[in-house]
């Protein structure tokens, strides 16, 4: 598969995330710290923390935390296991009112393509969801292109451009449950910290109504290890 094949894929993505809808939002913030813990180049444990606000940096209506263990079978695929708790307040406040608790396990698989520079990851998982005392599957794949900017792979000093683009989809009516779409840049310091930002858009859909919504996103990755850290650099969030 060649470099100039991916382009028209890019622009389908865009094209489509800017017609899901017309509504006119504020910005919210979604702030995400991820940490990782290399017990060799294979086997690793790692934490997330994530906040979002409705508006820019105001109006904070949900956290997350969770954690898991992943395991790098080779340079190209990987599998792991993760668990969170979620929790979404009611809009107007700073965590005004507590409307969901979710408690999830989820189980995926990740595959990456070295595409001459371009690191192109699939992301595979399989949900089990507990919110507010009712239970609920979901299936989600994600779609993860990183291209390093002044350097020809990610590595320490690397600046890169991301995009990715996830649809969720469950196996009740109506099936299909939201699109995440994510633009941005990020900075490899070193193996042990990268940063992130950029613009998501959230497409929520229901048989009753379907909600856009878009946010500064910013990301900091920080990984521990006596020299034996991941096969190969990729830095993503989990959620």
């Amino acid at each position: 598969m060649h470099l100039k094949s991916i382009v028209p894929i890019v622009f389908v993505l865009l094209f489509t995330n800017s017609q899901t809808n017309a509504q006119s939002h504020y910005f919210g913030s979604w702030n995400v710290g991820n940490a990782e813990y290399f017990f060799d180049k294979k086997i690793s444990a790692w934490t997330e923390a994530q906040l979002r606000s409705q508006q820019f940096y105001n109006d904070f209506f949900y956290h997350e935390i969770k954690c898991g263990i992943k395991y790098q079978i080779n340079k190209s695929l990987g599998v792991l296991i993760g668990t969170g708790q979620y929790a979404t307040y009611s809009n107007g406040s700073n965590f005004k009112t507590p409307v969901i608790h979710e408690f999830r396990l989820w189980e995926q698989f990740t595959l990456i393509n070295n595409i001459e520079r371009l690191k192109l990851e699939h992301r595979y998982r399989i949900e089990q969801r507990w919110r507010n005392d009712e239970y609920r599957n979901r299936f989600r794949y994600r779609i993860s292109p990183i291209f390093p900017i002044n350097k020809s792979k990610v590595e320490n000093h690397t600046l890169f451009a991301t995009i990715y683009d996830e649809i969720f989809l469950t196996n009740k009516d109506t099936y299909f449950e939201r699109n995440r779409f994510f633009a941005g840049v990020g900075y490899q310091c070193s193996t042990r910290l990268s940063v992130q930002a950029g613009w998501l858009r959230q497409f929520d859909y229901s048989a009753t109504a379907s909600t856009t919504k878009d946010f500064l996103q910013t990301t900091i990755f920080i990984r521990f290890h006596n020299n034996n850290g991941p096969l190969e650099t990729h830095p993503s969030s989990m959620d």
